[in-house]
């Protein structure tokens, strides 16, 4: 096997195994980490405090939740994946900023970085991402 771990979701791929790898950390990390915001607290057995679960603020009034959310993103990252340093949390990226606070989290950009394997990169989610 020539991978770190499955691609997920999973397909199938007779090149190095069943199913196809992740063969960069970069990728591997941007994978748990999107893993980690979508995955609702409970979801995850044996472990019910796991996950950010974007889902639930999903159609929220933004400036209600952008708080929360912020929030969650940080304590879940330093929890469960310590590695990684959060930079920017944007919402609702290309809206205007006074109809933002009328308007739902529909779209979240996170710039992150994992200085222990060089990496630099953003994690954009839409509202088809999430829910």
């Amino acid at each position: 096997m020539n991978g770190i771990g499955p691609k997920l979701p999973l397909q199938r791929d007779d090149v190095n195994g069943n199913y196809t790898l992740i063969v960069r950390y970069a990728e591997e990390v941007k994978q748990n980490f999107k893993n980690l915001l979508l995955t609702s607290p409970g979801e995850r057995m044996m472990n019910p405090d796991f996950g950010v679960g974007l889902r639930s603020f999903l159609f929220e009034p933004a400036q209600r939740v952008t708080g929360m959310i912020r929030q969650k993103v940080a304590s879940q990252t330093s929890r469960y994946m310590p590695f990684i340093r959060i930079n920017k949390i944007l919402f609702n990226h290309g809206i205007d900023p006074g109809d933002a606070n009328d308007s739902t989290v529909l779209s979240i950009i996170i710039e992150y970085e994992a200085p222990s394997i060089n990496l630099q990169e953003t994690l954009t989610l839409q509202a088809e991402d999430i829910n």
